[in-house]
């Protein structure tokens, strides 16, 4: 092409006139932007000339500055620079222009092609990149002297090409405009052949896309800039310019962002700028995710317009014509339809993962995740649609993906490597999706492959071109199936020392032809399994930590290889050593998967097989040999056990790791037929142990463990092991069970207590008694006379996921076998008095931390032991460790010092962040002590110190502390060593490593700054005791662990908490700031007997439904994992929620006190406490009862902001409440709260204060007003205070704490509330009694004119009651007057259940004028009745079974003949 600087034609300047920041230099040849720093646009310059057919206007890279995103824009333009106003970006051209930008193109400002060419904002420095305008009207692109193919089609004959100096692009330099040279011309008219031919194959699905596609009419028939491969141009979907509050739009409004993304978690949506069409995909990809938050992207369809739609903060709010998919879940119009819709959970996914969704022709709705279909997730969708996406929580940014089309990607990936390939001067075949006829059994990488990777050399190797640039992206799969025992090798060509991490191998079910390419494999959540690191993963999952060779430590030359055995065992070989089994039931037909990830750049597939050692026949082992640079093992070191779990087990059930690890597959969607049992029967004094290393808070109950004479091949495997009805005994939870049938309850031990991390074992004595071991503690005998030959069985039940097998199962002393020892030690509680010391929850991937964070136990290997201390050790504050186990098969023992790096900042996965060993610690300033040797960052700095570590044994303490003078100090058996190191940073953790022989440590130091106030008992003189507590006569346990009374503590919350709490108010006021959940509370302080625990209820949001909850936990809230809400709690809890009461998750009461759900703003719930150790709920200051019994001591309340419950403050006047039933502790809610005769003074009628009422959230209150205001009664009846009005049903009247009898007027005389109806009041008179009188609606008005209730009727309304015909001939009720009677007269009843019934009060239909429903209702009146005007008799309607239980038959009708002698107390309506 000549020399950068002579030009073949004059077109190859640039026009005089350019954007405003452009400065001209070198005979116009060279554009340099000013400001680079300060501005990112306004950098256009065009050709000086018009291109002619195929002149490559050409232009080098010259500088870049990395202030800014977007690089270098490249295209063409029918607009004539020298009348142009330029825009400031090459995106803002308008009336013919073709500008390709990152990897779209763009025609007149809208995107028309998605995933074209090379990403010119990956380019660099001395990169070339030129635009062409071909004889054929197409624009191709050419990258580095490469042709990327054609971008667009039907421009117009002149055109000026057009360069933008945007973003990180800050001068280029115009090097040549001519036609590429002959040979680059053949290799486009190859990729134009091979892409006819692609054509070809694409399926009738994608034909529908396309022929919906077409342009609207009104273009005059111009092609608007056709695309390559059949594509539209104007009609591409988009989101709509009308969106969410926070949502910024870019990219050609192809990507949406929310602003604030860690201020504000909702008020996101956006939605596509028109209607989807029938089978047309509507897919996203996640760009940007943030942690703060939980819940994320939220995607469906809706009805509704976007021009037209009032936007709500999360599409979930919206309950008309809206699908969405939430977590794994189908939500219509905001209401969960189907709530595990796929094994995907949206919440799960990660950056770079795609989501898409269709409306199929037929109506359904599928959604697909990384380009798999999960199926139907509507039947019937409406025709009219728009694709919507809520930017929720997590979810930041999303870009619209195009190009669903894997033939286009296939296209393209091999027009890039074309150009690409060092292979390129090389003749070569046409890839196809279908392997070589001349070798159909030749094992070759399939050519559609992951985005930045590349098929070269006839299939057999793959590369990351640009390795350097992106680590992921790198996924390439075999061209067909393996065969059974066939073994896929494949050797690294080339690496890269930028990244972490190396080549990943497996396998996978999917079809490469039709697989949209994750950016690595371990984000497919079905059908594959890989070998990543030294684990192994099963859907993204990790089934096995410590497997064979890490692969992250392989160079360039060596091989790894995966096959696939007959009996659906799954190999890994590295470096033709077979690591052992990885996986079982793998189905057949599974195809080899590499992934180039990390520093792994080239690989090639190895034909030369016969070289390979043939696989061992036993392949339960991987290979002995060890590591270099592992602990040596030690000659004669026990043998291992073989122990294992059976081949046959449940259908839910995987074993994994030779045999040692179980799971249950699908551990969210299924629960049972997960039970595993021994590959042989237990010998007498055999321990057989497990260790849980996973579980799902999803489920109740957990893992159940026991024996079976049942031999594996005669066992038909029930759901449950407990299903099983003969000679099979297995622990329960507490429960002792045998053959199905409980024998024993309350054993030592309660496994569904249990945590990731314990360990549980059996064993059959010699005797035959069976015993079980929790954390290696004998827990006594279960049950005795067991057969001689049992098989250990585990049903992975629940909440339990995954075991393994320990190493220490094996024969055990059966001096110890017979033992009766039942001391439990799980939890373990901590060893020392106060404040203990707690490890951190970030530690080495080895490592499993048991007690509450006070021991620490590593699992497995010798390494990836590092543990943390949970906080920062102050000056003089001593940190120490006794030593529990070890392990004389490795050399080495546990290092200690203190580290700068702070564990918070380390990732949340445990499996990744740490090295393997402490002196391998090199990101921040570590100091430690190995044997005798004192390190510094790995540095040795000081040799013989002290007693070298390498000595110590089980029993040992050792401990490090950080003094004053900024020296670290080592301890051993509580002997100081003396200063180690010098010059020790002040914030710094202890660290340890267990290393080596150490393989079990537990905390035996405490904190320097104890939490005094949390442990000693308070004071009886301390300040915090309330007014009324003078009057109180103190209540003394006889016996009790409390030795008097204690005054109350004034309770706070403490600071740990749910992870969307945030404190105020000296810890008194809790608010929940985000989400639903993740709000759970506990005080700081113990409740003390008879103290009551009082909170207000500060703010609802009426967006959520259900509220909050409130119990008591019986252990220290200290170490406790608080849980998403509280019925996870399942540890010695009792939780209130709605109106049940739950024990352990378990509900042991329902019906108990008011619904919590319909507290209102201002309720008052307290938590009390008695004497008998009994749980009361209080409401409002009212008892509602025993809740629970049993209630250990100490405990400790919390609180649950769940749901409508955004706000509550702790009540600091706490008033001890009394156990006696004396009205001084009851609030009176009315008048008809006083049980005495006299007790009403100055008010007739009082109510609650208005916070307390509860009329402002009932729904039934509002329905029966509604009902009263369609009866159009004049309001000068009622009045005027709404307070006045109650509503008494049954949520109403238990928050007001309304007994069912009261008594009233002069002589007193029982009266019954009427619950289920709504009262109006009208007036009363304080010394009559208190009665009922059920009527028509027809018969209100003339009752309500004369204030009084009158013998006989007549209705104003036409009312068609419900038919009622009582037994006395009661056909038409008028009054409650009796029909045939001479004398008119008025019957009543001291209750409502009479004066209700529908001879008296018949039914009528309304419909409400809210919610549109048909509803029945009845009316009444509450009367006052003068003592003496009327007579006590029996009921008329014939009724044999009583009425009321507080009032006999025979007395529960009153008739009246007086007039005057009642006065209408209030309006009753009840509504059903």
């Amino acid at each position: 092409m000549g020399s950068d600087f002579a030009p073949s034609s004059g077109s190859i300047k640039l026009h005089p006139r350019s954007g405003k920041l452009i400065g001209l230099s070198n005979s116009n040849r060279t554009a340099r932007r000013n400001q680079p720093v300060q501005e990112f646009n306004h950098g256009l310059v065009l050709s000086k000339e018009p291109l002619r057919d195929r002149d490559v206007f050409t232009v080098r890279i010259d500088k870049k500055v990395n202030s800014w995103s977007g690089s270098i824009e490249i295209g063409v333009t029918a607009l004539d620079p020298a009348a142009l106003d330029f825009p400031s970006s090459a995106t803002g051209l308008k009336g013919g222009s073709w500008i390709v930008s990152g990897c779209s193109v763009l025609r007149d400002g809208r995107s028309v092609l998605e995933e074209y060419g090379r990403d010119l904002d990956q380019l660099a420095e001395g990169d070339r990149v030129g635009i062409q305008r071909s004889s054929h009207g197409e624009l191709h692109l050419w990258v580095n002297g490469q042709d990327c193919g054609a971008a667009a089609s039907g421009l117009p004959p002149k055109l000026w090409a057009v360069v933008d100096l945007y973003g990180k692009c800050t001068q280029v330099t115009v090097v040549s405009c001519e036609p590429p040279p002959p040979s680059a011309e053949r290799e486009r008219e190859t990729i134009e052949q091979d892409e006819e031919e692609d054509e070809e194959d694409e399926d009738e699905e994608e034909e529908v896309v396309v022929n919906t596609n077409n342009s609207p009419a009104g273009n005059g028939g111009a092609a608007p800039g056709g695309l390559a491969g059949g594509m539209t141009t104007n009609d591409a979907l988009l989101f709509h310019e009308k969106c969410g509050t926070l949502i910024k739009l870019s990219n050609n409004n192809k990507t949406a962002e929310r602003r604030r993304p860690l201020d504000e978690f909702n008020n996101g949506v956006v939605m596509t700028n028109r209607p989807l069409r029938h089978n047309e995909m509507f897919e996203i990809r996640i760009d940007k995710l943030v942690d703060k938050w939980s819940g994320s992207i939220e995607i469906g369809v809706t009805t509704h317009n976007p021009n037209n739609l009032d936007y709500p903060a999360t599409m979930t709010n919206l309950r008309s014509g809206t699908i969405m998919m939430s977590g794994c879940g189908i939500l219509t119009n905001g209401k969960g339809t189907r709530r595990e819709y796929c094994e995907f959970s949206l919440d799960e996914l990660q950056e770079g993962d795609h989501i898409g969704l269709m409306r199929k022709a037929s109506g359904a709705l599928h959604f697909y995740i990384n380009g798999i279909d999960q199926g139907v997730a509507a039947a019937q969708t409406p025709g009219v649609v728009y694709g919507v996406v809520d930017l929720y929580g997590m979810a930041v940014k999303v870009t619209i993906v195009h190009n669903h089309n894997h033939s286009d990607r296939l296209r393209r990936n091999n027009a890039i490597m074309r150009a690409l390939s060092p292979d390129v001067g090389r003749p070569r075949p046409a890839l196809s999706l279908t392997p070589d006829t001349d070798g159909p059994d030749r094992l070759l990488f399939h050519p559609n492959c992951g985005q930045k990777a590349a098929i070269i050399s006839e299939g057999r190797t793959a590369l990351r071109p640009h390795a350097t640039d992106d680590f992921n992206h790198g996924v390439v799969l075999s061209s067909r199936p393996l065969r059974s025992n066939e073994v896929f090798q494949v050797r690294i060509d080339k690496m890269v020392d930028k990244w972490a991490g190396s080549i990943e191998i497996g396998v996978t079910t999917h079809n490469p032809a039709y697989l949209q390419l994750p950016s690595t494999m371990t984000n497919l959540r079905s059908g594959t399994w890989m070998m990543t690191g030294n684990g192994v993963m099963h859907n993204g999952t990790t089934i096995l930590d410590e497997y064979g060779h890490n692969l992250d430590r392989l160079k360039a030359g060596d091989t790894v290889g995966v096959v696939r055995k007959e009996d659906g065992s799954l190999h890994f070989f590295v470096n033709g050593v077979a690591q052992g089994p990885a996986a079982w039931n793998v189905p057949p037909s599974v195809y080899a998967v590499v992934d180039l990830y990390g520093q792994a750049a080239q690989a090639t597939i190895m034909d030369d097989m016969v070289d390979l050692p043939p696989l061992p026949e036993d392949s339960s082992e991987g290979p002995t040999a060890m590591s270099p640079g592992s602990p040596c093992s030690v000659v004669g070191a026990a043998t291992t056990s073989d122990l294992r779990f059976h081949q046959l087990h449940g259908t839910n059930a995987v074993i994994t790791n030779g045999g040692r690890t179980a799971l249950r597959q699908n551990c969210r969607s299924e629960f049972n037929d997960a039970i595993v049992i021994s590959n042989r029967c237990l010998r007498d004094g055999e321990l057989f142990e497990i260790v849980i290393q996973k579980m799902v808070d999803r489920w109740s109950g957990s893992i159940e463990a026991g024996v079976t004479a049942i031999r594996p091949e005669e066992l038909e495997f029930p759901n449950t092991m407990t299903d099983i009805d003969y000679d099979t005994w297995m622990l329960s939870g507490t429960a002792i069970m045998q053959d199905g049938n409980t024998m024993r309850n309350n054993y030592g031990c309660d496994l569904d207590s249990l945590t990731t991390g314990s360990r549980i074992g059996m064993m059959r004595s010699a005797t035959g008694d069976l015993h079980y071991y929790i954390n290696g503690v004998d827990q006594g005998v279960a049950c005795s006379g067991l057969p001689p030959e049992v098989f250990a069985v585990i049903d992975l039940y629940g909440q339990c996921v995954q075991v393994s097998i320990t190493s220490s199962s094996g024969p055990l002393d059966n001096s110890l076998c017979t033992s009766n020892v039942t001391e439990k030690s799980f939890p373990i509680h901590s060893p020392v008095a106060g404040v203990a010391h707690r490890l951190h929850c970030k530690h080495g991937k080895n490592v499993v931390l048991l007690g509450e964070g006070c021991q620490a136990v590593r699992v497995g290997g010798y390494a990836h032991g590092i543990v943390f201390s949970g906080k920062e050790l102050i000056a003089d504050e001593l940190f120490e460790v006794r030593i529990d186990e070890i392990d004389e098969q490795w050399c080495g023992s546990l290092h200690i010092g203190l580290t700068t790096l702070a564990p918070p900042e380390l990732p949340s996965c445990p499996l990744s962040g740490l090295s393997p060993s402490l002196p391998q610690l090199r990101t921040k300033v570590t100091w430690l002590l190995c044997g005798s040797e004192v390190r510094r960052n790995g540095v040795l700095q000081r040799q013989n110190y002290g007693c070298s570590l390498d000595r110590l044994t089980v029993g040992n303490r050792v401990g490090v502390k950080r003094c004053n003078d900024d020296t670290m100090h080592i301890f051993i058996d509580g002997e100081d060593m003396g200063p180690a190191a010098t010059a020790v940073a002040k914030n710094v953790y202890a660290v340890l490593d267990l290393y080596g022989r150490i393989t079990a440590v537990s905390i035996v130091s405490s904190s320097l700054m104890e939490d005094t106030e949390s442990v000693k008992a308070p004071s009886l003189s301390s300040d915090s005791c309330s007014e009324g507590e003078e009057d109180s006569t103190p209540v003394r346990e006889v016996g009790g662990s409390e030795p008097c009374a204690l005054a109350p503590t004034v309770m706070a919350f403490l600071e740990n908490h749910g992870k969307n709490i945030q404190l105020s108010n000296q810890n008194l006021t809790a608010a929940r700031v985000s989400s639903y959940n993740q709000g759970l509370l506990v005080t700081a302080h113990r409740l003390a007997r008879q103290q009551l625990f009082q909170v207000t209820i500060d703010r609802l949001n009426p967006s959520w439904t259900s509220s909050l909850s409130l119990g008591v936990i019986g252990h220290s809230p200290y170490r406790l994992n608080f849980p998403s809400t509280a019925c996870c709690l399942k540890r010695s809890a009792w939780l209130l929620q709605r109106d049940s009461v739950f024990h352990n998750s378990l509900k042991i009461c329902e019906n108990y006190g008011p619904n919590l759900d319909t507290c209102p703003e201002g309720t008052v719930l307290g938590l009390l406490v008695d004497a008998n150790s009994c749980l009361h709920l209080f409401v409002n200051g009212m008892d509602q009862g025993v809740a629970a019994q049993d209630i250990p001591s100490p405990c400790y309340p919390f609180i649950d902001l769940y749901g409508q419950c955004e706000q509550v403050t702790i009540v600091t006047n706490n008033v001890p409440a009394v156990g006696g039933e004396s009205g001084e502790t009851r609030c009176q809610g009315d008048m008809e709260k006083a049980d005495m005769v006299d007790g009403i003074k100055e008010s007739v009628c009082w109510t609650p204060p208005p916070e307390v009422n509860p009329n402002k959230t009932c729904e039934y209150q509002a329905l029966c007003s509604r009902f009263k205001d369609l009866l159009t009664l004049p309001d000068g009846y009622f009045n005027e205070d709404a307070k006045y009005n109650l509503c008494y049903c049954e949520s109403c009247h238990k928050l007001r704490g309304d007994e069912a009898y009261y008594k009233r007027g002069e002589p007193p005389r029982d009266y019954a509330l009427p619950f289920g109806w709504c009262r109006f009041v009208s007036n009363a008179l304080k010394k009559w009694h208190i009665a009922y009188h059920g009527t028509s609606v027809g018969a209100l008005r003339r009752t309500l004119d004369h204030s009084q209730l009158l013998p006989g009727t007549s209705s104003i309304f036409s009312v068609s009651p419900v038919k009622a015909e009582g037994p006395n001939g009661y056909s038409e009720p008028e009054e409650n007057s009796a029909p045939g009677r001479e004398v008119p007269r008025v019957r009543l009843s001291p209750t409502m259940r009479y004066s209700g019934s529908e001879i008296f009060a018949p039914k009528v239909q309304f419909r409400d004028p809210r919610s549109h429903r048909c509803h029945q209702a009845q009316v009444g009146f509450q009367v006052c009745v003068r003592p003496g005007s009327y007579k006590v008799g029996p009921q008329t309607l014939g009724h044999s079974e009583p009425l009321d239980p507080r009032f006999s038959n025979s007395e529960i009708e009153w008739i009246t003949k007086e007039q005057g002698g009642t006065l209408l107390y209030g309006l009753l309506v009840r509504v059903e």
